[in-house]
């Protein structure tokens, strides 16, 4: 009986990873972004501003910042995240692996919501001024 045990537990722990693995979404940055700029780096720009990701939240969970600056979005959590616009449109880091960092930029002053496309409990706010 112990070895049907552990076969069940194996069962599950594939599943688990399976169903891990499948959440992960593309690295699709959404195209028509007319009002942002990203770029991709493993380590976040000295200076300008920043949101950190870590234990499934943005910190902070909402920044300003002046249009055109450069705001690093850091994923220090232990999965992949993403910071995507609730419009879909004006930016989307794509899905940012544990360490990564991507850098957007929003050209137009506003308010702009957003949240991880793969935890969609997770929201955070642009303040662009």
């Amino acid at each position: 009986m112990k070895h049907g045990r552990c076969f069940s537990l194996f069962l599950a722990l594939a599943a688990s990873a399976m169903l891990i693995a499948s959440c992960g979404g593309g690295d699709d940055n959404g195209g028509g972004q007319s009002t942002a700029a990203t770029s991709n780096s493993k380590a976040p720009p000295s200076g300008g501003d920043a949101v950190k990701i870590s234990d499934f939240k943005f910190a902070p969970a909402t920044i300003t910042v002046k249009h055109g600056t450069g705001l690093s979005v850091t994923n220090s959590d232990s999965t992949a995240h993403t910071a995507t616009a609730d419009d879909g449109r004006t930016f989307d880091t794509g899905t940012l692996d544990p360490g990564a960092s991507k850098t957007i930029s929003v050209t137009k002053p506003g308010t702009y919501p957003y949240h991880c496309s793969i935890h969609s409990f997770m929201h955070g706010k642009i303040v662009v001024t």
